[in-house]
């Protein structure tokens, strides 16, 4: 047995738990739901449109929908999302996407703070694309519709540019994770016998596994950016928000620095670490 070789078998296992955690995060209700790409606001979307269509005399509906709710600003939120048929949030997963309501309340005041309660999570589908307008779409009243709220279309724009690159994050992730896993059982391996053959080995598969979830991790971060920074510049109008999950995140990039440290311990064992052994091996 090679004492050497715990840490970057460590390091492989620690991995392959979190770039499974990645794939599988919110897959079902109940599991890791927290755990999600990016989440979009929608509390606030009916209060704003509100505001704005009354202000400049716009549709009707909207008008009359205005006049109906009383109360003070969180009754507000919730009579309107009610009307509207819609949920508080809707949070992207690798596989499918999660939507409830925020508790308590939509929104904070001081003495207490919304957190998540997720009411229903898709089926996991291996080509899922987030699409907040077509899920919006799908779930609002059938009397209104998003052009009745105001929704801005460059949102679909970016969502629509990006669906390819969505597809291709999750065959990374399946192939960082397939490496990762290999990368595991070479570790067993090295452990058990040893040999800067089985280090060298080792070596360019933790290197393939870093690379593979390197690239993954840069391109949900790359999505993630891109969708959020369209909702918050083209929604803040009607009251729309979108914000980065920092679990998920934390996931995938602590996944990708471990492969990296693996490797690298792999490198020095297959230059000094037999020198190692022999010179504790005479004391």
């Amino acid at each position: 047995m090679r004492l050497v070789a715990i840490f970057p078998l460590l390091c492989a296992l620690v991995a392959f738990v979190l770039s499974l955690l990645c794939i599988f995060a919110g897959s079902r209700t109940g599991y890791l739901e927290n755990a999600d790409i990016l989440t979009v606001n929608t509390s606030m979307l009916g209060e704003f449109s509100t505001n704005t269509t009354s202000s400049s005399g716009g549709s009707s509906w909207l008008s009359s929908l205005e006049g109906d709710l009383e109360g003070d600003i969180n009754g507000l939120i919730n009579d309107l999302a009610k009307k509207l048929n819609i949920h508080d949030f809707y949070s992207a997963h690798l596989l499918d996407y999660c939507e409830g309501y925020y508790t308590p309340l939509p929104i904070s005041n001081a003495t207490e703070q919304p957190s998540k309660n997720v009411t229903y999570c898709s089926p996991r589908n291996a080509s899922f694309s987030f699409d907040p307008t077509a899920i919006l779409e799908s779930e609002l009243d059938p009397k209104y519709n998003l052009s009745d709220l105001k929704w801005p279309s460059e949102i679909k724009d970016v969502v629509v540019t990006l669906e390819i690159a969505s597809k291709v994050m999750f065959v990374l992730y399946c192939i960082g994770v397939g490496l990762t896993g290999l990368a595991l059982m070479g570790a067993i391996v090295g452990f058990l016998v040893g040999g800067r053959l089985i280090a060298a080995m080792n070596f360019m598969v933790d290197l393939m596994a870093f690379l593979a979830l390197g690239t993954a991790s840069a391109t949900v971060t790359v999505i993630a950016v891109k969708v959020i920074d369209a909702i918050n510049q083209y929604g803040s109008e009607i009251g729309i928000a979108a914000y980065r999950g920092s679990t998920f995140m934390g996931f995938t990039w602590a996944a990708t620095v471990l492969m990296l440290v693996a490797s690298l311990a792999w490198l020095i064992e297959c230059f000094i670490g037999r020198d190692i052994e022999n010179l504790s091996a005479k004391y």
